[in-house]
């Protein structure tokens, strides 16, 4: 099984999008997507990317596995 790498706030997006979310929303301190009744936070657009630790975070509160994210 391939690991996880860091990736760019518009790689993130893009994944995301693939995946069945919508946005990304503007709403309070940090960016949001949506996907039926899920609402999924996720980092501000910066210039550095986003680590594998948060990215695990990110799909762990997303309900995305990781063959999932991997083949998206």
């Amino acid at each position: 099984m391939s690991k996880l790498v860091p990736v760019s706030y518009r790689e993130l997006v893009r994944k995301l999008k693939k995946l069945g979310f919508e946005g990304p929303h503007s709403g309070g301190k940090h960016p949001y997507m949506v996907r039926g009744d899920l609402v999924l936070i996720i980092p501000n657009p910066h210039k550095a990317t986003i680590g594998v630790g948060l990215l695990t975070e990110i799909l762990k509160r997303g309900e995305i596995d990781r063959v999932e994210w991997l083949s998206a």
